[in-house]
């Protein structure tokens, strides 16, 4: 079965909508509902004083009516009066300034207030409905560092240095990681340390990357903390959390690890027209958190509320855009939200059941995407391994966004995994992204766009890849305490690579250095080579004549920003023996394990040539030779064999 439905907030509304909701859900087909995130103040008027009447009525319509409840610990938003009593729960920002109530995810990730009455509500909350026949899954806190990330505060402190004595044990251990003899930062005890708040000048770069990881695992602990207290009253039902994409400030890869299943909120931008090909890669990345399928816990049925300009979704974009999450993986589709707010931040954000009711074209298009997930169910569960891998390593991402210490401010990861995904999503040649130390096994290619921070464990990793290994520039160039290798970059991948930075050539925004691959842009390096050939020369400028990709063996080292990656991946594609499939610009094809998803992202028709036979589950029809899309159209092909 794949799940459909969305965010339901009955408190929103008189009791007397909640029988219309049921029944326009069951007639849309909708099977699943996210229901009480914000529904702390509602659930605990008052300390100790619980109002669970209205949530057991709604429990029991849900159930009634065939619908599963993905049911939240409320814990998303304090009440006010805990803020009210603990005022210090608040968070404070790099400034000293104490935030105020009246938004949400208004706590202190390392305030024990927040943490102690946290955990009593999910345990309550357990205790309550577990014997519930309509509570399939737990959904703790929501969309952690959306709004509170971190927290300067005296408590935050204290935590920050507990956790650092316990990664460095003693303050010599601290002084010797955090290079503290540069500016007279010399630490002579674990008291004396602060977390980066707004100093004179740039703060020291290796606290701020030990501030990242600190920040990272102090709302990991809030999130297992209530899972602690779920699993004890319900040891069997899934927990989860909803991730939000490629999020610069929490470690998926840890995170997911404490998951039952990846959920994630997506919300492509109707205007763009290459979203789909950035909200593929983070689909991407939540089927491979845990090599497993994942679910698409929020997206928006048409426009937001939240951009300086929110554009609806055309016609048939909900359906075309859900499908695409379908395509990577996702055994459902939920949104944000069921029925459209009449008030608050959010009023404006679109819902399955729109403010004009159920004469509008939303609420059409919410009955043909209830249709086309139930001609559909058929996927759920299928998961397919592809043949190339993008490394995504979160310690060397945030060494590499650190400010006010970089040879540039231009390189941004995001933007240099797409620089590679891109290409290969238009060939509709699959990725799976991979961190430092998972088993290669069955890649092909072995892409790491950057990997700024790089331990020797991660150099001999990747020299076990048993297909083609390409590093990106700037990598190989700080130890885990972003200190500077002995002898430079790329430090220990050296032996791998075949090549010495002799110095680092970034470039002015206007800037364009040929090379015999095409321009590049950003950022160019100063190579000196051992024993690897080089691929591409500079041509011109002060580089002329140096190399600007290298190889040696199965490696190869690209020491430049390349404005287009695509004359150099070909090459690596027909070495790696990986086919990559001819499309129209804007057509996206997407293989899971038996079926073949194609997908139309254009307003204009669009026709491809069929290497596979077999049926469109979405209208029943045999196809062979050819595969005709309409404007935002989509195939979805049983390839012959796959029953």
């Amino acid at each position: 079965m794949l799940r459909f439905g969305g965010d339901y907030n009955p408190e929103q509304w008189p009791e007397e909508v909640w029988a219309e909701d049921m029944r326009l859900m069951a007639e849309a087909g909708v099977n699943m509902a996210t229901i009480a995130v914000f529904s702390w103040s509602r659930l605990e008027p008052a300390e100790g004083a619980h109002d669970f009447g209205w949530l057991d009525r709604v429990m029991d319509l849900l159930h009634a009516h065939g619908i599963d409840a993905d049911l939240a610990t409320a814990t998303a938003t304090p009440p006010p009066w805990l803020v009210r009593r603990h005022p210090e729960m608040m968070p404070v920002n790099a400034d000293g300034v104490r935030l105020e109530f009246g938004s949400r995810q208004g706590y202190c990730p390392s305030s024990p207030v927040y943490r102690a009455h946290a955990v009593r509500l999910a345990r309550t909350i357990a205790l309550r409905y577990r014997e519930h026949p309509a509570l399939k899954m737990w959904h703790i806190g929501n969309e952690y560092a959306d709004h509170t990330l971190e927290c300067f505060c005296d408590v935050s402190a204290a935590h920050f240095r507990a956790w650092l004595e316990h990664r460095y044990t003693t303050v010599d251990g601290l002084n010797a990681a955090w290079g503290t003899s540069c500016w007279g930062q010399h630490y002579t005890g674990f008291d004396q340390v602060e977390p980066p708040r707004t100093a004179p000048g740039p703060v020291n770069p290796s606290q701020l990357l030990d501030w990242r990881r600190f920040c990272s695992d102090a709302l990991l602990e809030l999130f297992e903390a209530e899972k602690a207290a779920l699993r004890e009253v319900t040891p069997g039902l899934p927990v989860t959390t909803n991730f939000m994409s490629i999020l610069h400030g929490l470690d998926y890869w840890k995170w997911s690890a404490a998951e039952d299943l990846v959920t994630d909120d997506a919300y492509p931008d109707p205007a763009d027209p290459s979203s789909h090909v950035a909200i593929a890669l983070s689909y991407d990345l939540m089927r491979s958190l845990k090599r497993q399928p994942w679910l698409l816990l929020e997206s928006a049925p048409s426009a937001v509320s939240w951009r300086a300009v929110n554009a609806p979704k055309p016609p048939g974009m909900m359906l075309l855009h859900s499908l695409q999450a379908l395509a990577h993986g996702s055994d459902g589709v939920m949104f944000f939200q069921w029925r459209q707010a009449r008030y608050g931040p959010e009023k404006f954000h679109s819902a399955l059941l729109p403010h004009g009711g159920t004469d509008t074209r939303t609420w059409r298009e919410t009955l043909q995407l209830g249709q086309a997930l139930t001609a559909l169910a058929e996927v759920a569960g299928s998961y397919e391994q592809a043949e190339v891998a993008l490394v995504l390593d979160w310690d060397s991402w945030w060494g590499l966004e650190a400010p006010e210490s970089m040879p540039s401010d231009r390189l941004k990861l995001k933007e240099l995994l797409l620089d590679w995904y891109a290409p290969l999503h238009a060939r509709g040649i699959g990725v799976d992204l991979v961190p430092p130390g998972r088993d290669l096994t069955g890649y092909r290619l072995v892409i790491a766009p950057n990997l700024y921070l790089c331990t020797q464990e991660t150099a001999t990793w990747l020299s076990t890849a048993p297909g083609q290994v390409v590093v990106g520039p700037f990598s190989g160039v700080v130890d885990p305490a972003d200190q500077v290798h002995q002898g430079g970059a790329p430090g220990p991948l050296r032996e791998l690579l075949g090549v010495t930075v002799e110095e680092f050539w970034p470039l002015h925004d206007e800037v364009r250095q040929e090379t015999g691959l095409g321009a590049a842009r950003t950022w160019t390096e100063w190579l000196r080579l051992h024993d690897a050939e080089p691929v591409a020369l500079y041509q011109g400028g002060e580089l002329d004549g140096r190399p600007a990709v290298t190889r040696r063996g199965r490696a190869t080292y690209v020491g430049c920003r390349l404005d287009d990656t695509t004359p150099l991946l070909l090459d690596l594609l027909v070495r790696a023996g990986v086919e990559p499939m001819e499309l129209p610009q804007g057509v996206e094809a997407v293989r899971r394990a038996g079926y073949l998803f194609l997908l139309n992202h254009t307003a204009i028709p669009q026709r491809l040539a069929l290497t596979s036979s077999g049926t469109d589950l979405l209208t029943r029809t045999p196809m062979h030779g050819h595969a005709e899309l309409p404007p935002r159209g989509a195939v979805v092909l049983r390839v012959e064999g796959n029953q």
